[in-house]
């Protein structure tokens, strides 16, 4: 997978008999993602998509090349990809979770915390997933503005004022 590309689904698995998936939407507008095509997997498949009904914690989709409940079937788990120059630009404050992973955080007084290693959203809010040398679990760290005052994508780093004891 390029840099050039972000991921903007999943799919979840057949849906009925006739080829159609179902599909996550990673959008902030779960409806975008069809106009963000044509998409690719990671291994450099290429599909066109059209969406369907709205599903339970999805879509129903129907993808070029995928005619049957074996295919789409098939298709379970693989990640859908965009070319970043199709998404949106982001306000200053925003940012797309590929362009943070691997940047250095460091708490405000220049210690290292760490490097991003994922970036998880279980409901609340994003949580940044840090590993550091050292360390043996992963820090997690609440991605809010009061945390995590500075991302410079530029400089590849984040500042970070964790609450007292978070990292020991």
């Amino acid at each position: 997978m390029t840099g050039s590309r972000i991921c903007v689904g999943a799919i979840a698995g057949a849906y009925g008999v006739r080829g159609e998936v179902r599909l996550k939407s990673f959008c902030a507008v779960p409806q975008a993602i069809a106009e963000y095509g044509p998409l690719w997997s990671e291994d450099g498949r290429q599909f066109t998509l059209t969406l369907g009904a709205q599903v339970a914690q999805g879509f129903a989709a129907r993808l070029s090349g995928v005619s049957s409940k074996e295919q789409a079937d098939a298709l379970r788990g693989v990640r859908l990809f965009a070319e970043r120059d199709q998404l949106p630009g982001l306000p200053d404050d925003e940012f797309y979770h590929a362009d943070l992973i691997g940047l250095e955080v460091f708490d405000t007084g220049g210690k290292s915390l760490g490097r991003v290693k994922a970036v998880l959203n279980h409901g609340a809010s994003d949580l940044l997933e840090l590993v550091a040398p050292g360390k043996s679990g992963a820090i997690l760290l609440p991605f809010t503005q009061a945390i995590v005052p500075t991302v410079d994508l530029a400089a590849g780093r984040i500042v970070a004022d964790p609450p007292e004891g978070l990292i020991e």
